[in-house]
């Protein structure tokens, strides 16, 4: 499709005139049009026009000067726009319509909301809720820019040049102000440097009337916060009241019979964690009511710079994914699968370049379960992107490889783990996913670790008939593996068989297992364990130290560790969190193997409020903390997201 045409434009628009000036609806969907062939000159002879279509096309940018300032109703849906700024030409716009658009974020609709206060409805939906959450992000926002504003003002001497100061002032507040989520700072700093920079104009129209410099002024009633940001969900996602005597003391620390109190004898001092939020974010139809559904698995977002951490966490149960914001309570995103019962997330990140070519970095979440399908979501853009059919039966648990970010395993109850190759989302942003591995277990495989020092030869499984090894090399020309090891915990052979159903790596050597044993987790060393392998296909495993947990009979609560810190973390029957400094333990002289080590501290269950009572007593099924450990997230039995902030 070449440039429009007066010709075209009157074919297509209604009612039908010789007139551009008199037509109010214009379809031009599925032209192929580009940016470029949407010409201003012409465009703004469309005088009455109310309602546009422009979906099914490949626009990257609208243009800021069509001069359509009558238009009411806009569709953009299924192009390749990757901004929302131009939509400001239209003030009396009340319906939008932006589906299908990959590049497009929850902050451009945020920006939406802003640029037009007159919107009713966004992709079919209210857009009431939006317009609130941005009124009170940009209430939060201007106090700390005016604040802001004031401290920098006031170190100012009376030498330095006002107009080099301010400028400074402009990015010395995009740098230093935050507010709200990780996933939002695109339109906070977006909005810090308008308000910064209204701040400034305000400043300087000030000088200019008076000859005196004055204390710059708090801009207007605008500015002044009315209200702070409460943690913002969506209407059916339901918060959980907290009894205040909790909310005011920090968790207790470790109170073991026979243990020591964490701080004693020269180990660390606990961790000061606060309860933080508590969400009912999985309930079947959006019920309050729901305390029954089973949440299963939870994985914190990859950061989007190095040595950044990230406070955005997903979580999985029955038919919904949600993305949770830990610092806000706010759920970000929510995806359902009606029939579908999501048992495990991860995460990776791609690099996607466009038809244009411009890079663009996915956060790519892969959620499974029940039906043996993986969606793979677009979490920013809202959006499944692609499905694989995996497995005939359940999947289990699924992980990416963190070194090949397109290649993850899946792990299902038809005995198989398969290696897949998502790739990168072609022309039409879809997954073409292959497969290249496929390990055979001898039972169901539960949890998936690849070995730390070497992840794209070895993965570890936790089997509920023990521990496994494979080789999973590509250059080997087996596409169809059995086990390379078995592992087992003791040198008796009735130790092999036990079920392990949790599993993670500590350090590049150290392995936390669980299940082989009631009432402790055991840690391994990797190294020293195939050190002494030799040719054996079962080997017992090199025990470092075990850590006393709790005596249940239950299986299936997940283990997990935050290897930049050393800790390790489980939760229990009761709704306990145990956390464990595993790299103070291992310093400890020998013998450690004569007891069970006590834990660092355990988190008591807080005991929320729900449906008029106390929620007394839960099964905490999984626990993880990002990599700061900055928050912990807890999901439990009782359909409740526990998350907890380190003071």
């Amino acid at each position: 499709m070449g440039p429009l045409s007066a010709r075209l434009l009157m074919q297509r628009g209604r009612p039908k005139s010789d007139r551009l000036g008199k037509i109010r609806n214009l379809d031009l969907s599925g032209l192929e049009l580009l940016s470029e062939h949407l010409d201003p000159k012409l465009l703004c002879r469309l005088t009455q026009l109310q309602e546009l279509d422009l979906s099914n096309n490949q626009l990257e940018t609208l243009p800021d000067n069509l001069g359509l300032s009558h238009l009411r109703v806009l569709r953009c849906a299924n192009n390749q726009l990757g901004d929302v700024t131009a939509l400001c030409q239209f003030p009396k716009l009340e319906e939008l319509s932006l589906e299908g658009n990959p590049f497009l974020t929850v902050n451009d609709n945020l920006k939406v909301s802003f640029l037009l206060p007159t919107l009713r409805k966004v992709n079919g939906k209210d857009a009431s809720s939006t317009h609130s959450q941005v009124e009170n992000l940009n209430r939060e926002l201007t106090s700390r820019v005016t604040a802001h504003w004031e401290k920098f003002m006031a170190t100012l001497g009376p030498e330095e040049e006002a107009e080099k100061a301010q400028a400074d002032f402009v990015k010395s507040a995009v740098r230093d102000v935050r507010y709200g989520p990780e996933s939002l700072s695109e339109f906070t700093q977006w909005r810090v440097r308008m308000i910064s920079e209204e701040l400034v104009a305000s400043s300087r129209t000030q000088v200019h009337e008076a000859d005196s410099p004055e204390k710059p002024p708090e801009a207007g009633a605008a500015h002044k916060p009315r209200a702070r940001l409460a943690a913002l969900k969506r209407p059916d996602d339901v918060p959980l009241n907290l009894s205040p005597s909790k909310r005011a003391c920090a968790s207790p620390s470790a109170q073991v019979e026979g243990g020591p109190v964490a701080g004693s004898d020269g180990s660390q001092p606990a961790l000061k964690l606060e309860p933080l939020h508590f969400l009912q974010c999985h309930s079947k139809n959006n019920s309050p009511q729901d305390l029954e559904t089973q949440l299963w698995a939870c994985a914190f977002e990859p950061a989007w710079e190095e040595g950044a951490t990230s406070q955005t966490v997903a979580t999985c149960g029955g038919e919904a994914v949600c993305v949770i914001d830990c610092q806000t309570g706010i759920v970000l995103h929510k995806y359902k699968a009606p029939s579908e019962e999501f048992f495990s997330v991860a995460w990776t990140a791609l690099m996607v370049v466009t038809q244009a070519g411009h890079k663009k970095r996915w956060s790519v979440l892969a959620a499974a379960g029940l039906r043996g399908l993986v969606r793979l979501l677009h979490v920013r853009a809202g959006f499944c992107c692609g499905v694989i059919r995996a497995h005939k039966k359940a999947i289990a648990t699924l992980c990416f490889s963190p070194a090949r970010e397109t290649h993850l395993f899946t792990a299902s109850y038809d005995k198989r783990i398969i290696l897949w190759d998502i790739g990168v989302p072609n022309q039409d942003y879809e997954f073409q996913a292959s497969q290249l591995l496929t390990l055979d277990t001898t039972s169901i495989p539960l949890r998936l670790c690849p070995v730390a020092s070497c992840p794209d030869a070895r993965l570890l499984a936790g089997c509920e008939g023990g521990c496994c090894c494979w080789d999973v090399r590509l250059d080997q020309p087996q596409k169809r593996r059995v086990c390379e090891v078995e592992f087992v915990f003791s040198e008796g052979s009735e130790a092999s068989g036990r079920r392990v159903d949790g599993l993670a790596f500590v350090n590049e050597d150290v392995v936390a297992s669980k299940g082989s044993g009631l009432g402790t987790i055991c840690l391994w060393s990797w190294r020293q364990t195939m050190g002494g392998r030799g040719s054996q296909s079962t080997v017992a495993v090199v025990v470092l130290a075990r850590l006393q947990w709790s005596p249940t009979e239950l299986a299936y609560f997940s283990l997990s560790a935050c290897p930049d810190k050393g800790i390790v973390l489980c939760g229990d029957e009761e709704g306990n969190v145990w956390l464990y400094d595993v790299s103070n333990i291992l310093k400890q002289p020998p013998p450690l193997l004569a007891a069970p080590q006590a834990p660092t501290q355990i988190l008591k269950w807080p005991q929320p409020w729900a449906l008029g009572q106390a929620v007394t007593k839960t099964m905490v099924n999984t626990v993880v903390a990002n990599a700061s450990f900055t928050y912990l997230t807890a999901l439990t039995d009782s359909n409740i997201v526990a998350i907890w902030g380190r003071l």
